[in-house]
Parts: structure tokens; sequence; C-alpha cells
């Protein structure tokens, strides 16, 4: 089943497709810090342990955490996190080599626009 979210008006709308072209929106949450786009979560890959995931949370089910890297979506396993990133938050994912468990970072911030002094 394909799945897309839909972001505009403040409102993120999850959505399955249905048929060939034809979105069936079933849940509507607050889009929260999300940018208005459509982001389609079902062209996501399973994240890859041995790396490191930084970018935007874009939503969370019962199996499943997204996040968008760069252009790319990754799929993380919702059981692999003791807490659940906030939605609309920039977070760097890496995997503990010992439990396999999901660690969560705000990642550094790598240039700045401010006054140099």
């Amino acid at each position: 089943m394909k799945q897309r979210l839909l972001v505009m008006n403040g409102q993120k709308l999850v959505q399955d497709e249905k048929a060939p072209g034809k979105w069936e929106t079933v849940n509507v949450e607050k889009a929260g810090a999300l940018k208005p786009a459509i982001y389609n979560i079902y062209l996501s890959q399973q994240a890859d342990k041995t790396a490191a995931h930084s970018g935007v949370i874009l939503h969370a089910d019962k199996e499943s955490i997204y996040q968008q890297s760069g252009r790319d979506f990754v799929q993380h396993k919702r059981s692999d996190f003791d807490k659940v990133p906030e939605i609309g938050s920039a977070k760097t994912i890496t995997y503990s080599a010992e439990s396999g468990r999901a660690q969560v970072d705000t990642p550094a911030q790598t240039q700045s626009r401010g006054v140099k002094r």
C-alpha cells in the first residue's frame, strides 16, 4: 500500500492510494513545524543501522518512524526507539553497535549567517 503525507494550511493529511492516482485521506493531524509539501513516504528505504541519518522527522505510525534525509526518505522501526522524536524537528539518528537501539541527537549547526567580528 502506498502512503503519502500532504501538508498544507497547518494540517498534515495521511493518505493511502486506493487505486492508481486515487488517494484517500485516512487521518488528519496538526502539521506542527512541518513545511507545506507532498511527502511520498512510500518511497522510503529501510534505515541502514551502520550509518547516521540526519534530517526532519516527518511521521510516526504504529510500526515506523519516517525521516526526510536530503531528498530521500528513511524508514526506522519504531520498536528501536525509547521515545518517538518530535515530528517536524531536525534530528540525527544513529544506532548502538551493542544493542541496535536508536540514539537521537540534535544535529550540530554547521553554517551560520551571523556577523563576523
